[in-house]
């Protein structure tokens, strides 16, 4: 250990040698702290970790982790980045194959040759042949674009979409598609997707934007939530209130209204087994009738798709338990 001198340094001074150390700190390979020769300051430049003060080379030919481009500010940062987007059960190869572009361009924007064209578009074939390589990624492609599709048409958020091919995903694993369609499957993940997030969504808007009819929707969907054991919650007419008040433009009194028929009407048991869009619809009827808000049973049953027939019967069923005799008429 050499004899301790006298620091003739000013405190300035010090203090910048201080912050040196700390910058250099963070640079230092772990476990290493200082010289083992001279207690010097050891610097990390290029792939060589060296002393400062005597030049002992302690590290040579390191790996660098870091990028090999410099940036000054952090949007500089973000745009010199090259890391990939995150994986996602959304796409059949949860988004880590590549893809050739379809500009038919070199890298400094110039156009390719015929011949050029004719290379890049075989390997562009044969690029698409080996991401779908057998049965289950060419099942797998098909059923989440009908996912993506379905859900864009309808307006469904990006979680609801992850859920859904989760969901399909699950029901490939376990042997669930012989004899049904991919269509009518994909359609079911994604109402059960819907469900399981709450929103105000019934299987009639999902079977209008499918490719296969209602009833294969239906079926489907029982039996993928029987089979996989699904949690599912009895769907609430009151979640389907404020998206149909708002469609018909009702007064807030008449939404309270509203609000009001179906809290008796859930308590009383009167929605189980009920189709709970139909019962909004008649909610809303009822509560158009009590206000005198001018609704007519056109009017709803164009705005919820619901029959008139349907919303009558829940109409008496609601004033009956309001009133106990349904005394208001229907027009």
């Amino acid at each position: 250990m050499p004899p301790t001198q006298t620091d003739t340094r000013t405190t300035s001074e010090r203090a910048d040698d201080r912050t040196t150390d700390d910058q250099v700190s963070a640079t230092k390979p772990e476990g290493e702290t200082i010289c083992p020769e001279c207690d010097g300051n050891l610097v990390t430049r290029a792939a060589q970790v060296h002393c400062e003060d005597c030049g002992l080379v302690l590290e040579e030919g390191r790996i660098d982790h870091g990028p090999e481009w410099r940036a000054f500010d952090a949007a500089e940062k973000d745009e010199k980045s090259r890391v990939g987007a995150p994986t996602t059960n959304t796409m059949h190869d949860r988004g880590l194959s590549t893809n050739i572009g379809w500009q038919n361009k070199d890298a400094y924007g110039r156009a390719l040759s015929s011949r050029k064209r004719q290379q890049i578009q075989r390997l562009r074939t044969w690029n698409e042949r080996f991401r779908t390589r057998d049965a289950t990624d060419r099942n797998l492609k098909q059923a989440l674009g009908e996912i993506d599709r379905m859900a864009s048409a309808l307006g469904l958020p990006e979680n609801v979409r992850e859920t859904a091919s989760v969901i399909y995903r699950r029901a490939l694993e376990e042997d669930l598609l012989p004899g049904r369609s991919i269509e009518g499957m994909a359609t079911a993940a994604l109402y059960a997707a819907v469900r399981q997030a709450g929103l105000p969504r019934s299987i009639d808007e999902l079977a209008t934007v499918s490719r296969v009819p209602y009833l294969e929707v239906a079926r489907s969907y029982r039996y993928l939530v029987r089979e996989l054991d699904l949690p599912m919650a009895p769907p609430d007419p009151l979640e389907y209130l404020p998206r149909y008040a708002s469609l018909l433009e009702i007064s807030n009194e008449t939404e309270r209204q509203a609000h009001s028929l179906l809290e008796d009407g859930i308590d009383a048991g009167l929605h189980s087994g009920k189709h709970p869009v139909g019962l909004a619809a008649a909610a809303i009827y009822a509560a158009n009738r009590l206000t005198d808000a001018g609704l007519t049973q056109d009017d709803v049953s164009a705005a919820t798709d619901i029959s008139k027939v349907t919303i009558r019967n829940r109409y008496q069923e609601l004033l009956e338990l309001q009133a106990g005799d349904g005394s208001v008429e229907p027009n």
